[in-house]
């Protein structure tokens, strides 16, 4: 049973109200038909000489081949109806129906009891809401329900929000001592902490594509979102830096009522991956999908996504730890089921061929880390979800070279990034430790960096069995709450397991070498921004990019990266730039794959050749084609 957004472990301070009696919408999720077949099926989408290669699905061939039939979408619908709950939509995918009723029916159908909670303790729980309701024990699902392949009820929990990955210098200790030392400034400023999609474009070839006249035209670009936000501010952004582009090319999609709008919200999460994504394909089209914060509006807004089929690639930028929905956090609910929920959408969104991508986290090696801080809290090895799904490709952060000055007593620190590098903030940790004699933790530069590492839930995908560097998950970790008397052992991870590993491919993330976002909620013009958040959707622009190439789309992108990893490596063809330096503070940067960068950085004129070298099916645009 999934919930709408996973709890963290139930500290004392979280208070129990009683019974809820509140109206509930929940989305209740049905399982793929043959889904060991659209696995392969999706699988030879990616894979050159295939009899399916970019041969993708439309949305009517998916619901003919793996979607319920409709007698099992009847069967549920008059099931729940019997108990007084109403369903107020079912999606074109057919995977998916939205249901709405007094949460005493839910609590008849499942087996459960609904209560409301409140929680005051934010240092805990900085993503928690004050005020939520979720089941006090595991729901059951009713054997009608099991046999029409239901597998999950999502929104029965509406405790928990998603964080963007998004990051900023701003939090951290005596940031002001930390001086940049100035470059030039044109339409690609070559300023670390003021770069543009300009920038982008030179750091990684991107360049000869618009050269060559590739700039989008054709191609829609999909965003999904948590938060509302400004069409103008994107605007602003590019006609500040003077980028020619399609005018009123974005459309906005509020599933569930939208995202809310603000600061706290996200809204500058939103713009900025507009302003990246749009600006690297500036005259592509743009869809912005939002909804609201939490594990329901997220499947509603990726099946409203996956039926629509109407955008050639997307970006996520939003996240949680995955052990955050195991159910020894969670008060013994398991959760995993929206995971599941979740992975069908990213599975559709393969075969009709939409290339997805999401940050990897921000945390570095310690996903939790955010949430559940150092020293409360120990930091076990963990990654972000659903960077983690199979069906993503997950966007890993680096440092630009970059010289800084730090202010030491009565004189200076010098601080040189020399070639491009893993990010973490642990090169600032002489510094902070010389100079303020503060260790990492207490700078409040731990654990920032790119999210990387194993999944202890979702299993090694094909793609990167036989690439040398992925990893089995490392013994010892465990999730224990150190700040209380008794300290409490949440979870022990589980060690040796041959899990997906992430992220699959990285780009400049440090806010310190980062970038300008424009965000009327958040004060208008800001520099020194970063994140995986901001490499998500500029290899979404990029994807925009390949795709116009390609006269198509070119489907999961991951699987394609390490085919092109295993021919090409790192030689004189090859469209990547090995990272082997610096780490996220546990993962190392070393030649060949690692759980830092993946397989490194982009060329993209030579990765965009590559992917559009076999163009599978011509004369369909990659888009619909028959059996």
């Amino acid at each position: 049973m999934a919930g709408l957004l996973v709890s963290q472990p139930a500290h004392a301070d979280t208070q129990q109200l009683g019974p809820t009696d509140e109206t509930i919408t929940t989305t209740i999720v049905f399982g793929v038909r043959h889904e060991e077949q659209l696995k392969r099926y999706i699988q030879e989408t990616v894979t050159p000489g295939s009899p399916h290669y970019r041969d993708f699905l439309s949305l009517r061939e998916f619901v003919t081949h793996y979607a319920p039939s409709p007698g099992q979408l009847r069967v549920t619908q008059r099931y729940l109806e019997s108990y007084g709950l109403k369903v107020d939509k079912v999606f074109k995918d057919h995977l998916a129906m939205t249901v709405s009723g007094p949460s005493s029916a839910f609590e008849l159908v499942l087996q459960t009891q609904m209560d409301n909670y409140k929680e005051d303790d934010v240092r805990h729980h900085p993503h928690r809401r004050h005020h939520f309701h979720r089941p006090r024990h595991q729901p059951h699902m009713p054997r009608l329900l099991l046999d029409n392949d239901v597998i999950a009820v999502v929104g029965l929990s509406n405790e928990y929000q998603f964080r963007p990955m998004h990051a900023s210098k701003a939090h951290i200790s005596h940031a002001d001592a930390l001086q940049l030392v100035p470059g030039s400034n044109t339409i690609a400023t070559g300023v670390p902490g003021q770069y543009t999609v300009a920038d982008v474009a030179n750091l990684y070839n991107i360049n000869p594509m618009y050269a060559e006249g590739t700039t989008g035209s054709g191609v829609t670009l999909g965003i999904a979102t948590y938060a509302d936000f400004l069409k103008d501010d994107a605007y602003a952004y590019w006609n500040l830096i003077g980028l020619p582009g399609k005018a009123d090319r974005i459309t906005k999609i509020h599933v569930d009522g939208g995202g809310d709008f603000g600061a706290d919200a996200g809204s500058g999460e939103t713009s900025l991956d507009v302003e990246q994504a749009g600006g690297l394909a500036p005259y592509a089209d743009m869809i912005v999908y939002d909804a609201p914060n939490g594990s329901q509006g997220g499947i509603d807004m990726f099946y409203q996504i996956v039926s629509d089929n109407r955008v050639d690639t997307l970006s996520y930028s939003w996240g949680l730890p995955e052990i955050f929905y195991y159910p020894e956090l969670n008060g013994g609910v398991d959760y995993t089921n929206t995971m599941k929920a979740l992975n069908q959408a990213f599975m559709e969104a393969a075969v009709q061929g939409i290339t997805l991508f999401t940050a990897s986290g921000d945390s570095g090696a310690y996903d939790t880390n955010r949430s559940l801080p150092a020293p409360y809290f120990t930091t076990p090895l963990t990654v972000d979800w659903p960077a983690s799904s199979p069906y993503m490709t997950a966007a890993g952060g680096t440092t630009e070279p970059v010289s800084l000055t730090g202010r030491c007593g009565s004189g200076t620190y010098p601080i040189d990034v020399q070639g491009e590098r893993a990010w973490s903030w642990g090169y600032l940790a002489d510094f902070y430790q010389t100079c303020y004699g503060l260790s990492p933790i207490e700078a409040g530069v731990f654990s920032e960096g790119g999210g990387g590492g194993v999944s202890v839930y979702w299993h090694r995908p094909w793609y990167q069995y036989g690439i040398v560097g992925v990893r089995r998950s490392e013994p010892g970790q465990s999730m224990t709450e150190l700040d209380v008397n008794p300290t409490v052992d949440y979870l022990d991870l589980r060690a040796g397991y041959a899990g997906r590993n992430v992220p699959d491919i990285s780009m400049n993330a440090d806010p310190f070498t980062g970038y300008l976002v424009y965000s009327s909620a958040d004060g208008g013009l800001l520099q020194g921004y970063g994140g995986t958040s901001f490499v998500a959707p500029q290899l979404n622009g990029v994807a925009a990019l390949v795709n116009q190439r390609n006269g198509g789309r070119i489907g999961l992108l991951a699987p394609q990266l390490y085919q092109m990893l295993r021919r090409y490596g790192y030689g004189p063809d090859s469209p990547f730039h090995d990272i082997t330096d610096g780490d996220n503070w546990y993962w190392e940067g070393v030649p060949g794959y690692d759980q830092a960068t993946g397989v490194g950085t982009p060329d993209v004129a030579r990765l965009a050749v590559l992917l559009s070298t076999h163009n599978g099916h011509h004369g369909h645009g990659g888009h619909h084609h028959g059996h």
